[in-house]
């Protein structure tokens, strides 16, 4: 028989990758919160006509892309591609846009895409969501918010900010039908998928990577041509403030978001560190999906980023933090009256120092072998029981490596003063989780 694996494009996340996630998601939750947004916890599965009414029923990911399935009520349901949608339905659904709202959340989205490096069919986001204010003061705080990342991460250097606006619903229907009528003409040189997007989602043929589509674009109609003025005005307030802050940017006229919510402002910032996947964040407005799914109309803006690109760039840009031990300290013990009282103390060194990482040896095996065990964790000091201990009431503390990484001494303490010599090695040593 076979063994089972993982669904092609669904990746287990390993022990030694887990730490450089925690630290992105640390990140990006201390910063979220600096700027007063609030977490959401949003379900996985929605029902299907969410994303049907949000992104579009012609866009690719719900023809294509969608984890879509009927449930024993013969409810059609999908799993989430996307975080904004389901945001949405659950700030209507529970009254929380009767003021401005900051919200974000995170957690695993889902789309049958090739799976390739920094794209899976299981994926990660953050999303960054904010309701009720209209003006580009907010815009400008989502791409200060976004930057101030970049800087925190290590990675500002590594990416490009750009920028562009799609105007009103109106301006973009106006665009859409003179950008068909110039393609039309041209229909048999566009490559198969922008044929086929003709038809569907033409403005998505903007974003084609194909070298010959994009110089049938270089003398097509321009977007910036049909904006209405308030998306002009928008725009150069947005820049305006940009500006002001010292964030710099490119216009890229091309740039539209594949998703048929968002109007006005939109951006995304891309890095040339990961080929061809080069969009790590991306977002805009969106000031008709709250009505459009069933609310009264409130303007909103938002963004969201693959963690699993976030983790590319920081291994691209050589910013992974220095992986932690898994251990402070190591507990050896032979015997089993040594075993019992080590776990006791073990125990009680877990109420004293909470948040100090503390390995109990298991399993049995010489002493020899528990050392190899204790200095393979990474621990600092080794708590060391034997028969000895057990019958002096004393506890034998060996350093497994000094500053400079080289074995170090020992010395043996009573157990009633374990603790105050732990606080005071742990002092010189400047491991904070174990202080109390």
């Amino acid at each position: 028989m076979s063994n089972i694996r993982a669904i092609r494009g669904m990746s287990d996340i390993l022990p030694d990758e887990t730490p450089t996630w925690q630290y992105v998601e640390a990140v990006v939750r201390e910063l979220v919160a600096s700027y007063g947004y609030a977490e959401i916890r949003l379900p996985i599965v929605e029902q299907t006509d969410l994303f049907k009414r949000s992104i579009g029923e012609v866009t690719d990911i719900v023809e294509k892309e969608m984890y879509t399935f009927n449930d024993r009520n013969d409810d059609s349901l999908t799993l989430r591609p996307e975080g904004t949608a389901g945001c949405v339905r659950a700030a209507i659904q529970n009254g929380l846009l009767t003021t401005p709202r900051r919200l974000w959340y995170a957690g695993p989205m889902f789309r049958y895409e090739r799976p390739q490096k920094g794209r899976q069919r299981q994926f990660h986001q953050v999303g960054v969501e904010a309701f009720g204010v209209s003006t580009p003061d907010m815009d400008a705080e989502m791409i200060l918010l976004s930057a101030r990342l970049w800087q925190q991460l290590g990675v500002a250097d590594g990416v490009q900010l750009q920028l562009n606006s799609i105007g009103s619903l109106s301006a973009r229907a106006a665009y859409r039908q003179a950008l068909v009528e110039y393609l039309q003409q041209r229909r048999e040189e566009l490559d198969e998928d922008s044929q086929r997007r003709l038809d569907s989602n033409p403005l998505r043929i903007l974003d084609s990577k194909n070298p010959q589509t994009q110089a049938l674009l270089d003398e097509a109609p321009v977007l910036s041509a049909y904006l209405d003025q308030e998306s002009r005005d928008d725009f150069a307030r947005v820049r305006e403030l940009l500006d002001a802050a010292g964030v710099a940017y490119v216009e890229n006229p091309r740039l539209v978001r594949g998703l048929d919510y968002y109007n006005k402002t939109v951006f995304e910032w891309v890095t040339d560190r990961l080929g061809a996947q080069g969009t790590v964040c991306a977002g805009g407005r969106y000031d008709g999906l709250v009505e459009q799914l069933g609310g009264k109309s409130v303007p909103a803006i938002g963004f969201a980023m693959g963690i699993e690109r976030l983790v590319l760039l920081l291994q691209a840009s050589a910013q992974e933090p220095k992986p932690e031990p898994t251990a402070d300290l190591y507990i050896v013990s032979a015997g089993e009256g040594a075993q019992r009282e080590a776990l006791a103390v073990c125990e009680q060194l877990r109420d004293a120092f909470p948040g100090l990482r503390i390995v109990q040896h298991t399993g049995g095996g010489s002493f020899k072998s528990q050392f190899k065990k204790a200095d393979k964790s990474g621990a600092r000091l080794a708590l060391v029981w034997g028969d000895d201990e057990v019958a002096s009431g004393t506890v034998t503390l060996k350093a497994l490596r000094d500053e400079s990484g080289k074995q170090a001494g020992q010395q043996t303490v009573a157990l009633e003063q374990l603790q105050q010599t732990l606080r005071a090695l742990l002092a010189d040593w400047d491991i904070a989780r174990g202080s109390s």
